[in-house]
């Protein structure tokens, strides 16, 4: 394993890392990527074997006290992936939500400041937090994409746009086709993969992966199918999203609940001692 002192990527190992994370969303099997929410975090991931991190921004604004949506503002993000990338030597990607603007030449300018950190991809997607959780409209999105696609390449930026699209997440009628429309309109906009949480069925998932030209990303949920099926089915790249951090917080939760319950500390440390 890398040593996990604190580092900050320079450029020639930058293109290796970004070149390395684009073939593994080419391996047969699908990328397992542990999402993680601050450096203890990935310190683990990379303890254990995991290949590549992602950010969990839903992990990293309730850590502060935030709802998810942007409340979390892009600087302390960026001192979180900071944290991140200084202790971890694994390939990152960070969930930059809508982008923390939606003018693409800022965009493009909180893109370049993290992959300054040595971030090689982040997560952008289509739909917006207002009132609630809404699509945006898919053809000025695309272009939108484009203009931030085009942004990074002038800069000489490369970093793996992996754009997610919510119509399963919202449950729309007819989210399969959505997807299929914005999944077409996004790769030619210039994106490098395409996000489609809360999709569970298989004959969902076969029909996007066989038409979109992109790898596809799932989340894991209790019904999604096996990783072996996944991998079957065509699925490059499978997340966590906030799944683990919601976990570990409710595991924290039953734990003080019993200390404060029955005035004893002893829990703690028959834990400790187990592992």
């Amino acid at each position: 394993m890398a040593a996990e002192g604190v580092h900050f990527l320079g450029r020639s190992q930058h293109q290796g890392d970004i070149m390395n994370f684009r073939e593994m969303h080419r391996q047969p099997e699908p990328l397992l990527i542990c999402n993680v929410w601050d450096a203890a975090s990935a310190r683990v991931a990379q303890r254990v074997g995991f290949g590549a991190i992602a950010t969990s921004s839903f992990a990293m604004a309730a850590m502060l006290g935030y709802e998810d949506g942007e409340q979390l503002s892009f600087q302390e993000l960026r001192y979180l992936v900071a944290r991140i990338a200084a202790v971890s030597t694994l390939p990152l990607s960070v969930d930059i939500e809508s982008g923390y603007s939606r003018e693409p030449k800022d965009i493009v300018t909180h893109i370049r400041e993290l992959a300054e950190l040595g971030v090689v991809g982040v997560n952008i997607e289509d739909s917006l937090v207002d009132q609630g959780r809404s699509l945006v409209n898919a053809e000025a999105f695309a272009e939108i994409l484009a203009k931030v696609k085009a942004g990074l390449q002038a800069a000489g930026c490369d970093v793996f746009l992996n754009v997610r699209t919510d119509p399963f997440l919202l449950g729309l009628d007819g989210a399969r086709a959505e997807t299929v429309r914005r999944g077409a309109l996004y790769a030619q906009a210039g994106a490098d993969g395409l996000f489609v949480p809360c999709i569970v069925q298989s004959e969902d998932i076969a029909a996007i992966t066989k038409a979109v030209p992109l790898p596809i990303n799932v989340l894991s949920r209790p019904q999604l199918p096996s990783y072996a099926t996944l991998q079957a089915l065509g699925v490059k790249r499978v997340s966590m999203g906030n799944a683990l951090f919601d976990h570990l917080q409710d595991n924290l939760q039953a734990r003080l609940s019993e200390i404060h319950e029955h005035r004893t500390l002893a829990s703690i440390f028959e834990v400790a001692s187990a592992c």
